[in-house]
């Protein structure tokens, strides 16, 4: 392929081709750390990103120097250290496109193209290094003008092993820590301290004694306001629309989805998508397998909004798409059989507990009826079951009054 050539000249000729716009062809030298906001002109970026593009582009240079020098060990640090990084985020930036990504693409695709798929994907591979590779070869964020015989092959179904997936949360923390004791390290090192543990003097003893006969008894709590009736409609059931959905890297069973759901920019749980500009939801979904991938693309769907997030197998899902389903025996597999897809709209809370359950609870309740028409069958929810002035069967519709219906799958469960 075309970027096995001089790190160099490689990365010269690729923005060459990508960006004539931006890239000058006499220059022998880009300004790199200023050619991002340039290239990537729709996406604004703040003082800690540019920063890191920076850092990063130190990096590079670094891992240049490496290749050249055939360094092993400090190659493998390296790839490593772009591994960790890339287990939670899309772009060296998180989901923001950079010269940095080009950058590691035009050094590290020749050596992603000789590895084995042990040194890929195997338990020791750099799985996220693979992603990013394709992912930057292949996306219209980058556009990068490379012919497809040019490209590096990469199965994304190949994968020997899964690693257990990076908590982005709890990364966070780790370094949160790190960094405080790295500045402070004798505050680190002392122990709490701890009120009221101390050997009391005596005044202290007389006055604790003193205060304790004088406590006023307690006043009896006061009798908790009646819960109000539970009900389906704090459920947050909304219209999602799948802009593109792909195979989960590293899950044979799953569908990554990118979803527009309505959100507001900014909203919890949203990124902007580069590619339209539009609030977006990323989710997983146990429906490979089940269902074509190509039926996803493009297509109205149910999302539950308002779950907790989970992350599964390294990505982070924030809401969950509805399928009908057949219902099943009792020990049948409930995976078996075919599935479809419905959409609908609800009022939520803003996000369910999920230590109480809520979804859990709700869901058997969920069907279609003869119709095709996706309803929920209180009398199958014990909470809700004969609810004063509540309807036995609901139909599930948007706010303009259109009823939710699946293609073929009557009297099914809705999951």
């Amino acid at each position: 392929m075309a970027t096995a050539a001089a790190p160099d000249s490689s990365l010269l000729s690729l923005l060459y081709r990508s960006y004539p716009n931006v890239i000058s062809p006499d220059a022998t030298e880009p300004d790199y750390l200023h050619a991002t906001p340039k290239i990537f002109s729709q996406t604004s970026y703040t003082k800690p990103e540019e920063a890191d593009v920076k850092q990063w582009l130190n990096t590079v240079s670094g891992l240049k120097n490496a290749i050249a020098k055939d360094e092993k060990p400090v190659l493998e640090s390296i790839l490593a250290q772009l591994n960790t990084h890339l287990a939670t985020r899309t772009t060296l930036l998180g989901a923001k496109p950079s010269v940095a990504d080009v950058a590691i693409y035009a050094l590290v695709a020749p050596l992603v193209e000789k590895w084995s798929p042990e040194e890929r994907t195997g338990e020791k591979g750099y799985h996220h290094v693979v992603r990013h590779i394709d992912f930057v070869q292949n996306s219209k964020v980058f556009s990068l003008q490379i012919p497809e015989e040019e490209k590096v092959v990469i199965d994304v179904n190949d994968v020997r092993f899964v690693p257990k997936p990076i908590d982005p949360k709890e990364e966070k923390e780790r370094k949160k820590r790190e960094k405080a004791n790295a500045q402070n390290p004798e505050a680190a090192a002392e122990k709490p301290l701890v009120v009221g543990q101390g050997k009391p003097g005596k005044d202290q003893s007389k006055a604790a004694e003193a205060a304790a006969k004088e406590k006023a008894p307690k006043a009896p709590k006061a009798a908790p306001a009646p819960a109000a009736p539970p009900s389906p409609s704090i459920i947050d059931l909304r219209v999602g629309h799948i802009l593109r959905a792909i195979n989960h890297p590293n899950a044979d069973s799953l569908f990554v989805s990118t979803i527009d759901c309505g959100d507001a920019p900014g909203s919890d749980n949203t990124s902007l998508d580069e590619e339209t500009g539009k609030t977006v939801r990323t989710v997983c979904s146990g429906l490979n397998g089940l269902i074509p991938l190509e039926e996803m693309q493009g297509r109205k769907i149910v999302a539950v909004c308002n779950l907790k997030p989970v992350t599964m197998r390294g990505i982070k899902s924030v809401a969950m798409v509805l399928a009908a389903s057949p219902r099943v025996p009792e020990g049948g597999d409930a995976h078996a059989g075919p599935v479809e897809l419905g959409w609908s709209e609800g009022e939520p809370e803003k996000q369910l507990n999920p230590k109480k359950k809520v979804w859990e609870t709700f869901q058997p309740g969920f069907t279609t009826n003869g119709d095709l028409e996706v309803c929920f069958d209180s009398s199958a929810v014990p909470a809700v079951a004969g609810q004063e002035g509540k309807p036995a069967i609901g139909k599930l519709t948007t706010a303009s009054g259109v009823i939710c219906t699946v293609k073929s799958l009557k009297d099914a469960t809705v999951r």
